[in-house]
């Protein structure tokens, strides 16, 4: 039976995804920490979204392809170069994920549409499909790494970082953020980040 354009495009990007060297165990199995990620990525969509399109999907799965192969180090300390970083980052993964579209039969007029959900460009205007891959990085972030980070990270600078995540999130996002079960120590910091 012949493959889809969507089924093959989420199989290369899976294919790409598993090249992370970075793994994590979950249930006692080995998953690249990437492929995981892009997972939780379409898990949250799912929550989020009761029937998203196939270009949504594409976008929310591709989102944070191949990040491990350009090192944060690379750029600037502080929130500038962290900015550049994340800007070259989703420029990086638009492109290959609208190159692996094409080549799945996709037109260049969707396949750019995916490239600018994922660059998250109208982000803040209204544009819905730039809002749901945000969402789904909050959500992810917040479920996974949040606790780990916040261990990491000065107080006073996680609590501007809640602050941040939470104005980009939308208020669907944030009634199920609210409802992400959290340690004591990193509920405190979302507290007192949205009591200030």
């Amino acid at each position: 039976m012949p493959t889809s354009a969507f089924d093959q495009t989420i199989q290369e990007l899976d294919a790409l995804h598993a090249g992370d060297p970075r793994h994590i165990e979950q249930d006692g199995e080995s998953i690249p920490r990437e492929l995981w990620h892009a997972q939780q990525m379409s898990a949250w969509l799912g929550r989020l979204k009761d029937s998203p399109d196939e270009l949504l999907r594409i976008a929310v799965r591709g989102q944070h392809l191949q990040r491990w192969q350009v090192s944060r180090d690379e750029y600037g300390e502080g929130r500038q170069g962290y900015l550049h970083w994340r800007r070259d980052q989703g420029k990086r993964a638009g492109e290959t994920t609208a190159a692996l579209m094409r080549d799945a039969g996709y037109s260049d007029e969707d396949a750019e549409c995916v490239a600018r959900m994922i660059r998250k460009e109208g982000l803040g205007r209204g544009e819905a499909a730039a809002q749901a891959v945000e969402d789904c990085a909050c959500l992810v972030f917040l479920e996974n790494y949040f606790a780990d980070f916040s261990r990491k990270v000065d107080h006073d600078h996680m609590v501007r970082i809640v602050q941040k995540t939470w104005g980009k999130m939308s208020d669907q996002a944030r009634e199920l953020a609210l409802g992400l079960p959290m340690a004591p120590e990193a509920r405190s910091i979302v507290e007192e980040a949205l009591a200030s």
